[in-house]
C-alpha cells in the first residue's frame, strides 16, 4: 500500500474515532444518527465518519436536525468536512442550509520518526516550552495581537484548559528579547498513535524567519518522546510547502461550513446572504 493510503487509513480508522469518542475536559458528545456533536466550548462542533450512509432528502433531514439543535441554543457551529468523505453531495447541501465555507485545509500526516528535529531558530531567540499560567497569559496577548482576539477571553480559554489537562497538551513558544515572538501547540490524542501540531500564531514582524519550522521540529520531538507514531497538521497553502519538505505527506482536505443561528424574527440565512455581525 502507498505510504499515503497508508497514513490516511490509519487518520480515518484510529484518528477520527477517537477525537470523537473522547471529549476534551469541559466539553460534551451528543450523537444523532451518524453524527457525533459535541458542545460546551467556543462554538458547537458536528463531525462524522469518511462515509455518512445518507443521500438525498435523508442527508437534508440530518442537516436540518443539526441546524435546529443548536439554534434553539443559540449557538454558531461547525460542520468539518474531508475531501474524500461521502456523500460527496454534503458541501452543496450544506451551503444550501445556509453555512459558509471557511477556507479550505490540506491534511497532512507523517510518521513521527520521518520528521526532522534540527531547525535552528536564528541568533537572539529560544524556543523552548511553555510553563506555568504567566506563560500562558504571555501566549493570550500574543494571539490577541496576532489575530484581534480578545484577550481576557483567550487567557480564560487557556488558564481553563491548563486545569483540565491530563498531560495531553505541550505549548511551545519562541521567545526573544523577553517577548513572546511565535507559538503553538501539542495535543495527544489519549488511544491513538497521534499527535496534532496546531494554534501558531507568529508576530508580523518575526515572519518569514524560520520560526514556523523551529516550533514544529521542537514539537515533533516532544511527540517522540511521548511515543507518538504520527503526526498530524491541518495546513493552509502557506505552511504546506514547509511541512512537505520537512517529511509530511498530504492525504486529503479538509473544510469546516460555520452556520451562525439566525437573529431573532428572521428565517435561516440564504447562500448569498452575508453572515451577521
Amino acid at each position: 500500500m502507498p505510504e499515503a493510503a497508508r497514513l490516511l487509513a490509519a487518520y480515518d480508522n484510529e484518528l477520527r474515532p477517537a477525537e470523537l469518542t473522547r471529549p476534551e475536559p469541559g466539553l460534551r458528545l451528543t450523537t444523532d444518527g451518524p453524527l457525533t456533536r459535541i458542545t460546551g466550548g467556543r462554538r458547537g462542533f458536528v463531525a462524522g465518519p469518511p462515509d455518512l450512509g445518507v443521500h438525498g432528502e435523508a442527508l437534508a433531514s440530518l442537516i436540518a436536525r443539526q441546524c435546529a439543535f443548536f439554534a434553539a441554543r443559540g449557538e454558531e457551529f461547525e460542520w468539518k468536512t474531508r475531501g474524500h468523505d461521502s456523500p460527496a453531495e454534503l458541501p452543496e447541501r450544506l451551503l444550501a442550509a445556509g453555512f459558509t465555507a471557511e477556507p479550505t485545509e490540506t491534511v497532512l500526516v507523517a510518521p513521527a520518526g520521518a520528521v526532522a528535529t534540527s531547525a535552528p531558530p536564528g541568533d537572539g531567540v529560544l524556543v523552548r516550552e511553555a510553563h506555568g499560567a504567566g506563560d500562558l497569559l504571555r501566549i493570550a496577548t500574543l494571539s490577541a495581537h496576532v489575530f484581534g482576539h480578545d484577550e481576557a477571553a483567550v487567557a480564560a480559554d487557556l488558564l481553563a484548559r491548563a486545569r483540565a489537562d491530563t498531560g495531553t497538551t505541550t505549548h511551545v513558544v519562541a521567545e526573544a528579547g523577553g517577548r513572546f515572538v511565535s507559538a503553538a501547540r501539542l495535543e495527544l490524542v489519549p488511544g491513538t498513535g497521534f499527535a496534532g501540531l496546531w494554534g501558531g500564531a507568529t508576530l508580523p514582524a518575526w515572519r518569514g524567519r524560520g520560526l514556523y519550522r523551529a516550533l514544529v521540529a521542537h514539537r515533533v520531538g516532544v511527540a517522540r518522546a511521548r511515543g507518538a507514531r504520527h503526526l498530524l497538521v491541518d495546513a493552509l497553502p502557506t505552511s504546506r510547502p514547509i511541512l512537505e519538505r520537512l517529511g509530511f505527506l498530504a492525504i486529503t482536505t479538509t473544510t469546516p461550513y460555520s452556520r451562525r443561528p439566525a437573529p431573532s424574527g428572521r428565517g435561516p440565512r440564504g447562500r448569498g446572504e452575508p453572515s451577521p455581525a
